[in-house]
């Protein structure tokens, strides 16, 4: 891949300098000259490192065959994962009968909300733009960290008898309204209360957090990224629990998140700045798991 590329690719998924320099290793300024054009021909090593951020997100891959499933007397359907992309792991399978195997391509952005809710309820996946992403398992930070912030949350909309409503995940939210994208954030806020049906969010929440995991990270840092400040979300918190640090952006103000530390306190610019997360006090309560 090009320089030029690269610089298109940057645009076109909706990369900040800074999330480039996080993946890469190469430092910020270093980034920052290249894609300005001050370097337009820095050293292989260099190329090398920035071309691997873009690789989860080429969209050529190859087919599998899907193979028959022998799930016992009472199953219908088997779901087949292949991580081709072990990045981004995206989900190419899709559901057949118990004993009818057959060769599938996969998915091409046709999935659709109806395909979505025909999975089983083992399955943990998003649709994102008719493609299926695995959620993965969630490691025990991050499932003390969403619920800690979600508490937060609801502790300020409840003390100023505020409309939003705040929910965790498993939470399916129709981000663009349309039959294409299911996701299910960690933590998000809905103000506009059209939006919750009994079933999901309907519509773009006003606030979201996701809280990262090895698995999901390109997901979360950059596709998502994209996708949320797209559909309409206002502020997006991205939590790092390994590096302890967060990542928030404002969209209405800049496309540059702001960057804290787990000794910081992170204010919420929905609410401007009325509520606040002491990340200092979340890792009090949380420390202990960091010496598994």
């Amino acid at each position: 891949m090009t320089i030029k590329q690269m610089i298109e690719e940057k645009k076109r998924i909706g990369l900040t300098n800074q999330m480039i320099a996080d993946r890469s290793g190469v430092p910020l300024t270093t980034v920052q000259k290249i894609f300005s054009g001050a370097t337009p021909s820095p050293r292989y090593e260099t190329r090398m490192a920035l071309e691997k951020v873009f690789e989860p997100f080429k969209t050529d891959f190859p087919d599998f065959v899907a193979e028959p499933s022998s799930y016992g007397s009472g199953a219908k359907k088997k779901f087949i994962f292949d991580f081709k992309d072990t990045e981004t792991h995206v989900a190419y399978g899709t559901t057949e009968s118990e004993t009818d195997g057959h060769r599938i391509g996969h998915s091409k952005g046709d999935r659709t909300i109806a395909d979505y809710l025909a999975l089983p309820d083992t399955v943990r996946v998003e649709l994102i733009d008719g493609r299926f992403y695995d959620m993965g398992s969630p490691t025990t930070l991050h499932q003390r960290i969403a619920p800690i912030v979600e508490s937060i949350f609801e502790q300020h909309i409840e003390g100023n008898r505020g409309l939003c409503v705040p929910f965790i995940a498993p939470m399916d939210v129709q981000l663009d309204s349309d039959d294409k994208t299911i996701v299910q954030p960690d933590v998000l806020v809905v103000c506009n209360r059209s939006k919750i049906t009994r079933s999901r969010i309907v519509g773009a929440p006003d606030l979201i957090v996701e809280v990262v995991s090895p698995s999901n990270s390109s997901v979360d840092t950059i596709l998502k990224l994209h996708k949320y400040k797209n559909a309409g979300v206002r502020e997006y918190w991205i939590i790092f629990p390994d590096e302890k640090k967060v990542y928030t952006y404002f969209f209405e103000e800049s496309d540059e998140p702001m960057v804290y530390t787990f000794k910081d306190t992170v204010p919420v610019r929905i609410w401007n700045g009325e509520c606040s997360v002491d990340f200092a006090a979340v890792y009090d309560r949380i420390s202990f798991l960091y010496e598994l």
